[in-house]
């Protein structure tokens, strides 16, 4: 049994989904801003109460999440889309796509401009949720030095 809830897991859990999901690793002090900073954030818990089920080493344990990055006009963008491995193929992955999708379904101005990265993983995913490439557009990055 699994609880979707609508708000970010703690910054451990969120540190450790990441981590364990194989994102990149991020320091406390670069998530912490994640989940206050985000338009939106969902993530997904097993079911139970771990003080009332000791013997369930999982329970009440965030597994999955998603969030929204947005200036909340038109543009909308999909991050830290992350499932434990042992959770992973369950569906909980398409469970947080639709909720953040419903979210700016519901929340965002007409016709917004949604985008996200997607590692190869996820791709499937993403295509059968209605992404595409954003060619000839190509996504780029840079790395700042300290």
């Amino acid at each position: 049994m699994y609880r979707l809830v609508d708000e970010p897991p703690s910054l451990d859990e969120y540190l450790d989904l990441r981590r364990s999901s194989g994102l990149s690793p991020k320091t406390p002090e670069q998530g912490a801003p994640a989940l206050t900073g985000s338009w939106y954030f969902c993530h997904v818990r097993t079911g139970g109460d771990a003080a009332a089920d000791p013997e369930r080493a999982d329970a009440g344990r965030a597994v999955a999440m998603g969030r929204i990055i947005s200036d909340g006009g038109w543009y909308f963008h999909i991050a830290d889309i992350a499932t434990r491995p042992e959770f992973q193929r369950q569906g909980l992955g398409r469970t947080v796509m639709n909720r953040l999708l419903d979210e700016i379904r519901a929340k965002a101005p007409a016709d917004p401009y949604v985008t996200l990265i997607a590692d190869p993983p996820g791709r499937r995913l993403y295509e059968s949720l209605g992404f595409t490439d954003v060619a000839p557009s190509l996504g780029m990055r840079i790395r700042l030095p300290d």
